[in-house]
Parts: C-alpha cells; sequence; structure tokens
C-alpha cells in the first residue's frame, strides 16, 4: 500500500530588517539549502518545496519566504490564503522585530478572521548571545499568550532550524478533527 504524502503549505514572515540580513530567510535557505550565506538581503518572495517526516508520515511542504514585513505593510492575501502554518521570526538581538511578531500575528487573526492559527515564534540569531535583547521567557510568554509553539534557532550555526518546521508541522496536525484527512488552509473573506 503506497504511503500517503501529506502536503503542507507554511509561510514566514519576519520584520523587514534595515542594513541587515532577514533572519526569516537564513532560517529558510539553511533548512532546505543547507546553508547559511552571510550577506544574503533578499528582497523578493520566495518558494521552496523540502520534504520531511513527521511521527511516520511524510510531508512535503512549499515554504513561502516573505520579503519582510514593517507594522505598515499590509498583509499579502497570498500569506494568507490557502497558508495551513506559519512561522513568524524575529531576532533575539533586537527587540523591535520582536514587537513584530504580536503584530504580524493579529494581522493574520484580522485577515483571516480566526481566532487561533498553526503558528510557530522563532528567536532567530541565538549565537548573538551577547548582544541579546529578548529573553527567552519573554518569547515562551507571548507564544503561550497566542497558542503557538516556539524555539530559538541559529542559521549560522544549523541549531534548531529543522526543528522549527517540525514544529510547524506539529501545530497544523494538532489543530485537525479526528476525522479530517486534509487540514483547511485558512480560508479569508476578502471584502
Amino acid at each position: 500500500m503506497p504511503v500517503e504524502v501529506k502536503r503542507r503549505k507554511i509561510a514566514v514572515l519576519g520584520a523587514r530588517s534595515v542594513g541587515e540580513q532577514r533572519p526569516s530567510s537564513s532560517s529558510v535557505k539553511q533548512f532546505v539549502e543547507k546553508q547559511f550565506i552571510d550577506s544574503y538581503y533578499p528582497t523578493i518572495e520566495r518558494a521552496y518545496v523540502k520534504s520531511i517526516a513527521y511521527k511516520g508520515n511524510e510531508y512535503v511542504l512549499e515554504i513561502f519566504d516573505t520579503a519582510g514585513q514593517d507594522e505598515f505593510s499590509p498583509l499579502k492575501a497570498q500569506y494568507a490564503i490557502g497558508i495551513h502554518g506559519y512561522v513568524l521570526v524575529y531576532s533575539i538581538a533586537s527587540s523591535n522585530s520582536f514587537e513584530m511578531v504580536q503584530i504580524l500575528h493579529d494581522k493574520i487573526i484580522d485577515y483571516c478572521g480566526v481566532t487561533d492559527i498553526p503558528c510557530v515564534i522563532v528567536g532567530a540569531k541565538s549565537d548573538l548571545h551577547s548582544n541579546r535583547q529578548v529573553q527567552f521567557s519573554e518569547l515562551e510568554r507571548v507564544a503561550e499568550a497566542n497558542n503557538a509553539a516556539c524555539v530559538e534557532t541559529s542559521a549560522k550555526d544549523d541549531v534548531n532550524v529543522g526543528r522549527v518546521f517540525q514544529l510547524c508541522v506539529q501545530e497544523i496536525e494538532r489543530r485537525l478533527s479526528n476525522n479530517q484527512a486534509v487540514p483547511q488552509a485558512n480560508r479569508c473573506l476578502l471584502q
């Protein structure tokens, strides 16, 4: 009997950085391509595909790496419609990027008209511990308040990068009803 392959769409969003590499793009490149490029400055959205195993099942992940957000950017429809799960990324060395996590989460909730989304909040650049502005306890508090999973990562040192996407699949599957084979992607109303 052939193994069922499950497809999940994941949007990776983070603060638009000024003069520094976006931590969300670094994490995605490390996860998909197993490389860290110190001077990678993406300016456009990119889509990646990667297969993973989770609890004995094969998942094909379509990962949408956005070009970065700021508090005034409207949420684009492609980051909400048809997406199964979200990865919200900030730098542990930037309290401003951490504050953007809640703004992004709220934008997704508002746009989709739901009260709960499958989400992982990621404290990136954990290798910059001497420049830390956001404590792990703050990450845990925000994750708990938003019913999200959380983890700190370092794309540079390849620490917990794969764990991010395992957690995202876990959050997606956790929200499935027992008899639902395929999760409904977030259905957003356009008015």
